[in-house]
């Protein structure tokens, strides 16, 4: 059985007001998986687990992402964002061809946000990117775009062409590894110069090739990207880690949220954990 830390030792980096996780699942009984995607996480981790969370780590906002669980069954998403009240957003899986009744209904219901997940499991990959990105924009969400950013410079023309508001998910996960000075990362700077991109850190134990504890390759692409534009970083636990399956190996959500913010400049931790989540997610 899988036993996940929800308090623990205070966090060394004191969060400012209005800090917003802004890359987490949450789940609720009775909303099974949908074909097609991977099995709810055990223990269905939800909105009581994670207000725990939250209190430990100093969060005052989230943003729900929908699980590859449910793929395009937002019903799930829409009760956990009613159930943690006005404090969260949501991040829903559309289509192009989601119906304006549908996208009104996801709105009313705190969603400010569509995703893109080009990886095992998802339910839009970047082939749907174009439809996703004009429902989105009609509605002024921002698209969460993951995939292997091993592969950004292929990607290239769809990323650029994309009108929303967007966001690189998990650290870019290049999966086949990179540094500072790549050609991927210097794509990661020209997509950030056009305006409307930004850059998460999340679960960067997903994609490292050094892994803990200081997972050193993602740092330091991290550390670059947030010197080069620190108002484009955002942040998120990526609770409740769903690729985790023995207790052991569970993430101290403190240790990592030190790690993590520490690779951007406290200078900007306003900007990466208030202001930048408040106006791609519709905050207050």
């Amino acid at each position: 059985m899988l036993v996940r830390k929800l308090s623990g030792d205070t966090p060394k980096t004191v969060l400012p007001k209005g800090a917003t996780d802004t890359q987490m699942h949450l789940y609720l009984p009775d909303y099974p998986a949908e074909a097609g995607g991977p099995p709810v996480p055990e223990g269905t981790p939800g909105p009581d687990d994670y207000r725990q969370v939250m209190e430990w780590l100093g969060i005052d906002r989230v943003v729900v992402t929908q699980g590859n669980a449910h793929q395009f069954n937002n019903d799930c998403l829409l009760a956990c964002v009613a159930a943690m009240g006005p404090v969260a957003r949501g991040v829903a899986v559309i289509t192009s061809d989601t119906p304006d009744a549908e996208m009104k209904r996801l709105h009313e219901g705190g969603i400010r946000g569509a995703r893109i997940m080009d990886l095992a499991g998802g339910a839009v990959g970047l082939d749907g990117l174009a439809g996703v990105d004009a429902r989105a924009h009609d509605f002024g969400w921002t698209v969460a775009v993951q995939f292997d950013g091993s592969r950004i410079l292929a990607h290239m023309p769809k990323l650029e062409a994309i009108e929303s508001r967007y966001i690189i998910d998990h650290h870019g996960k290049f999966f086949s590894g990179t540094t500072p000075d790549s050609a991927e990362v210097d794509a990661v700077k020209r997509l950030i110069d056009r305006g409307n991109c930004w850059f998460k850190f999340a679960g960067c134990y997903e994609s490292s090739r050094t892994g803990g504890p200081d997972y050193s390759d993602i740092a330091a692409v991290a550390r670059k990207i947030a010197a080069y534009a620190p108002e484009r970083i955002i942040w998120g636990t990526n609770w409740p880690h769903n690729q985790v399956r023995r207790t052991e190996d569970y993430p101290d959500d403190a240790g990592l949220l030190d790690l993590v913010l520490g690779w951007a400049p406290q200078s900007a931790l306003q900007s990466v954990l208030v202001d930048s989540p408040a106006r791609l997610f519709d905050f207050d």
